[in-house]
C-alpha cells in the first residue's frame, strides 16, 4: 500500500468523523467527537490550534471524560490528563479473510452479553451503542457469548477492527482469529483495507495479529482527559 493510501491512518477518529462517520459527530469549530454512549473518542485536525483545543474541552461535559491524540501538543489548561496509553497500529499487509460457521451477527440486543465479556476481558473502549459503528460478530457457546469482534473507525477506503475478544476459559480454540477472518472477509469484499490498534504492550495481541497479516505501521499515544474545573 502506498503511502498517499495510508495517509489517513495518521489521524483515525478524526477521518471517520470527517466521513463515514460523520452521523455520529457531536460538533464544535473544526473539532468533532463521538456521542458519550458510542465511543470517548475526539477527533481533532493534525495540527490542532488553541482554538481547536478549546473547542475540544468544550465537548466535554463537567465530570466526564474523553480521549484524544496526545502527542507533542500543549493541552490547553481547561483539560486534565487522566491517564495516557501507548498503541500501536497495524495494517492488514497480508490479511486473508475466511468463513466462520460458528459466527452469529450480533446487535443491539446483544448489547448486555456484549458489555459483560468486556469487563471480563478489557479489549478497549466498549459503549452502550458502540455496536452501531460497524458488524459485529460473536460465538455462542452453550448459549452463552464466549467470544465477538467487530468494526469501530470507519475512514474512506478502510476499516478498523476492534473489541476482540475471548472468555478466559474458552481461549485457545482460535475463536478470535476465526472472527477476525470473518470480519476481513466483509471488509475485503467492499474494496476496503483493514487496519487494527493494540496496547504496546500487548505483545501476545501484537504477535498474534502478525501472524494473520498485520502489520505495525506506527506508534502513537491516546489521552484521556477531563475538564479542569
Amino acid at each position: 500500500m502506498s503511502p498517499e493510501a495510508e495517509a489517513s491512518l495518521d489521524n483515525p477518529a478524526y477521518e471517520a468523523l470527517c466521513g463515514p462517520h460523520a452521523g455520529f459527530a457531536e460538533i464544535r469549530g473544526r473539532v468533532r467527537r463521538y456521542p458519550v454512549d458510542v465511543a470517548p473518542f475526539i477527533g481533532l485536525p493534525s495540527q490542532p490550534s488553541t482554538q481547536d483545543w478549546r473547542d475540544a474541552a468544550a465537548l466535554i461535559a463537567p465530570g466526564a471524560y474523553a480521549a484524544v491524540p496526545y502527542g507533542n501538543n500543549e493541552l490547553p489548561e481547561s483539560l486534565k490528563v487522566l491517564d495516557t496509553f501507548d498503541l500501536v497500529q497495524m495494517i492488514g499487509e497480508r490479511v486473508t479473510g475466511g468463513e466462520c460457521a460458528e459466527a452469529v451477527a450480533l446487535g443491539a440486543a446483544d448489547v448486555p452479553e456484549m458489555l459483560d465479556l468486556v469487563a471480563r476481558t478489557e479489549p478497549g473502549p466498549f459503549l452502550a451503542r458502540t455496536v452501531e459503528m460497524g458488524d459485529y460478530l460473536g460465538i455462542r457457546s452453550g448459549g452463552e457469548l464466549v467470544a465477538m469482534a467487530g468494526e469501530r473507525f470507519h475512514l474512506d477506503g478502510w476499516t478498523e477492527i476492534s473489541a476482540v475478544c475471548t472468555h478466559p476459559d474458552h481461549r485457545g480454540r482460535g475463536l478470535a482469529s476465526q472472527l477476525m477472518g470473518a470480519l476481513v472477509a466483509g471488509i475485503q469484499e467492499r474494496s476496503e483495507g483493514v487496519f487494527l490498534h493494540a496496547l504496546a504492550t500487548n505483545v501476545g495481541a501484537i504477535r498474534l495479529y502478525e501472524q494473520l497479516g498485520f502489520r505495525v505501521r506506527q506508534t502513537a499515544t491516546i489521552a484521556v482527559v477531563t475538564p479542569a474545573t
